[in-house]
């Protein structure tokens, strides 16, 4: 038997009845759910955008408008500095300033080079323990894997008290090399992708008389470009949103990311309300390249993770 939709068009009853299913109170729970969970996580971030584009001084007046009180683009002006001190204060800011240029230069060369060297780093050692074979391999690998279980904040006096020696204290070296050598998780997230690597490859390359290092460099590295880019952008955004590292370490302006920018601008006039709407204005600059990393690199992200074996 057979239901006629249009002329010389039929289905079968197990079409009809498939197509009746995609319609279901558990398919329509689901996206309420996903729905739900959606403005859960993007509310926030809408807060943000309209709590910049407030007057920050009508702002106090109704602070529990959905909508911008007082609508005006005066925040982001004052933090990309096109705003004067006066037109500033009129807007209800500090009349503080913020060189939004040196502080992103500073968040782009401390996140760039610190995700360039652990992934090169790690993609080396990560090598090293899936591909080469030698004794005490994996007891080394299992003792590099249990730093997952120490909490960050047990290494930075250390760390804190090695840079200082080394008279490395606010430069950019001071900065980077603490966290750049080793990453227990980039280190095994690569491993187990490259376990599940086709040997054939490689031993064909040996017998053409490729080495260890050509063939890491050669075969490994582009085999294995889907997870390296996909830590490279954790790598980044973990860099990029650091704080209480670039505070213990640094004071001067030359060399502070843009997350100690932050704190400043909020401080700037302590005998003051704190200029809002300027504050969120800058934390949004300081979000947007990271949300738009996340969007553009977003199926990549969950693909790598799928083929690298973690569950």
């Amino acid at each position: 038997m057979a239901v006629a939709l249009t002329p010389g068009r039929t289905v079968t009853p197990h079409e009809h009845t498939r197509r009746r299913s995609r319609v279901s109170p558990g398919r329509i729970a689901a996206w309420i759910y996903l729905g739900v969970i959606v403005l859960v996580t993007l509310f926030p971030f809408y807060w943000i955008l309209r709590t910049a584009l407030s007057d920050n001084y009508q702002l106090a007046t109704n602070p529990s408008s959905p909508l911008p009180v007082g609508f005006t683009w005066g925040a982001f002006q004052r933090v990309l500095g096109l705003a004067s001190t006066a037109d500033a204060q009129a807007q209800g800011g500090s009349g503080a300033s913020l060189d939004i240029a040196l502080y992103l230069r500073n968040s782009l060369i401390y996140a760039s080079v610190q995700t360039a060297l652990i992934v090169l780093f790690s993609a080396s050692a990560a090598y090293a323990f899936s591909r080469l074979h030698w004794r005490g391999r994996n007891l080394v690998f299992n003792l590099l894997i249990a730093a997952l279980m120490v909490p960050t904040v047990f290494t930075l006096l250390p760390n804190f008290v090695l840079v200082k020696d080394l008279g490395l204290s606010d430069t950019f070296g001071g900065l980077i090399l603490p966290g750049a050598l080793f990453q227990a998780f980039t280190l095994f997230f690569l491993r187990q992708f490259m376990l599940g690597l086709s040997n054939e490859v490689e031993e064909a390359a040996i017998i053409d008389g490729a080495g260890p290092l050509r063939i890491f460099l050669r075969i490994i590295l582009p085999m294995s470009s889907a997870p390296i880019a996909t830590v490279s952008l954790l790598m980044f955004v973990n860099a990029w949103n650091d704080y209480f590292w670039p505070l213990l370490i640094t004071s001067s302006q030359d060399v502070q990311p843009l997350t100690l920018a932050l704190g400043v601008f909020k401080q700037s006039s302590p005998q003051a309300a704190p200029d809002w709407a300027g504050l969120m204005a800058a934390a949004l600059v300081a979000a947007l390249p990271m949300l738009l990393l996340f969007v553009a690199f977003g199926r990549r992200i969950v693909n790598s993770i799928g083929f690298s074996g973690l569950k």
